[in-house]
């Protein structure tokens, strides 16, 4: 168990977020503010959205919350539809489960983690055994390259640097399986799949790979190989083609400089790092390059002592306190008003994130018209099911440019889920009260809808093309045409444009 000593100081730590210093690039400390305290539009079921508080939280459930650590019954609403409902494909994002850290702190131990698989280790699952068999059959799959050449299992019995640990392969397996019997019922693809109706992709790294493998295992036990093709995608923000946009890599610059000023403004704060780089024997401005917070997590979330340094000659040693990081985390949660002010990191988001919802809605676009009556399926099928497999600096710009910006910062193992359904065929009188021809059309043969989750929680009515939605109408999902509008015109209002290439290349000023 945690000392009391080392459980206080959770509080501090549960929230720091990581953001790309260049669009393309790995993880690197920044303060963001999705996982900030406000005050959300419309309800929500749970803690998704952060309420307003007048006390401190209690420190062991918010390490719980961005830990994600799997001992606990999870409720999932994905699949949920009013009756009669047929859902046609889902589209899944999710962050890589719990890692080992990027960074070590220098003149400290590092956290004595074990990355190899094991049933008899805790937190282990059902699947996790016949999950490292299913594997070591994978040289049957078809992988785009470089992933055929990165290991399909953590296997380091001292963990190395970003690696996956065992924690990160349950929270995948329990996400796959909660997907897989949310949607059983639903009959989303049959038995006999075809290597089109399932999309898998992920970045180069082994965390993301083997999530995403952990994830599809969970979601599709024993699954064929030879069906399969893992795709790679080369930027973190699943750009494909299009990540060329000089104007996001701009309004990630600025960001940068608005947040650089306010934290070298805040006295308090420097003086605790000085103060902690005493005690470790260190310059100040190598103990920030360290990021020592990014170790301190994996310390929490393992249930490790923080580490610390003997006492020396020049008097530098002891461990890091609970003051410290209570600085730093004041600090973090005025940088998370601040942004949310500026708007600069959701003017970065829109642009960021566009290839990949545009990607997202042209699919949808494509099975909602092919499930229209008259129309001839394609013989293989159409691709149901898509996952991604990323980063937090992947899934926190995704929801500042859906509008979920008041969401708490992915935790390990978080999931965004989209899920398009079909409305039954509305019965005849109901047809005549249409007004346009097309609009009978699509009454006569059921309309389709979008849903958006957020680890099982649903969220559509907080995102910006749907927060003002009636649901009390006769359509009580969104309407799949408000996100398309949303993905291919409205969102760029934000930054004054009306189409991606207009806002990537307007010349500023």
């Amino acid at each position: 168990m945690l000392s009391t000593r080392v459980a206080q100081l959770v509080v501090f730590l549960i929230c720091v977020n990581l953001i790309p210093t260049t669009p393309i690039v790995e993880e690197r400390p920044f303060h963001a503010a999705d996982g900030g305290i406000g005050v959300a539009v419309g309800k929500s079921r749970k803690r998704v959205f952060p309420q307003p508080h007048t006390q401190e939280p209690n420190p062991i459930f918010e390490a719980y919350g961005y830990c994600n650590i799997p001992n606990r019954t999870e409720q999932a609403w994905e699949g949920h539809s009013p009756a009669d409902y047929k859902l046609l494909s889902v589209h899944v994002m999710i962050r890589h489960g719990d890692r080992y850290p990027l960074y070590s702190i220098p003149k400290t131990k590092r956290p004595a983690i074990d990355c190899t698989l094991s049933t008899s280790r805790k937190p282990s699952h059902p699947l996790l055994d016949s999950f490292i068999h299913h594997m070591g059959l994978g040289g049957c799959g078809h992988w785009e390259s470089p992933l055929g050449s990165v290991p399909r299992l953590p296997s380091h019995s001292a963990c190395e640097m970003g690696e996956l640990t065992q924690t990160g392969v349950v929270q995948h397996l329990r996400n796959g399986q909660l997907l897989h019997h949310a949607y059983k019922q639903h009959s989303l693809f049959p038995s006999d799949w075809s290597p089109r109706q399932i999309w898998v992709e992920t970045t180069g790294k082994s965390r993301t790979l083997q999530s995403g493998l952990a994830f599809l295992y969970g979601f599709l036990p024993d699954f064929d190989w030879t069906k399969l093709t893992v795709r790679h995608q080369w930027s973190t923000l699943f750009c494909g083609s299009a990540c060329d946009c000089p104007a996001r890599n701009r309004y990630l610059e600025e960001e940068q400089r608005r947040q650089y000023q306010l934290r070298a403004a805040d006295t308090e704060l420097e003086r605790t790092y000085m103060d902690m780089a005493r005690t470790l024997g260190l310059p100040t401005r190598q103990l920030r390059a360290a990021n020592p917070v990014d170790s301190l997590l994996c310390h929490l979330c393992h249930g490790l002592s923080f580490p610390c340094v003997p006492i020396g000659d020049s008097g530098a040693g002891g461990c890091l306190t609970m003051e410290q990081f209570a600085v730093i985390r004041r600090q973090q949660l005025d940088d998370e008003v601040d942004r949310r002010r500026a708007g600069l990191y959701h003017k970065y988001a829109i642009l960021a994130m566009y290839p990949y919802l545009n990607r997202t809605a042209a699919k949808m676009e494509r099975i909602a018209k092919s499930s229209e009556a008259g129309r001839q399926p394609r013989s293989a099928g159409e691709e149901v099911f898509t996952l991604s497999s990323a980063h937090d600096v992947t899934v926190a710009p995704l929801l500042s440019a859906l509008g979920l910006e008041e969401a708490r910062f992915p935790r390990f193992a978080a999931r965004i889920v989209f899920e398009l359904w079909k409305s039954p065929p509305a019965i005849q009188g109901q047809v005549k009260k249409r007004s346009g021809k097309g609009e009978k059309s699509k009454a006569k043969y059921g309309e389709t809808f979008i849903r958006v989750l957020y680890n099982g929680e649903d969220v559509t009515f907080h995102t910006t093309f749907c927060r003002s939605h009636d649901r009390h109408v006769s359509q009580p999902l969104c309407p799949l045409k408000n996100f398309l509008s949303f993905v291919r015109r409205d969102m760029f209002s934000v930054v004054n444009a009306t189409s991606y290439k207009e806002a990537c290349y307007r010349r500023p000023g």
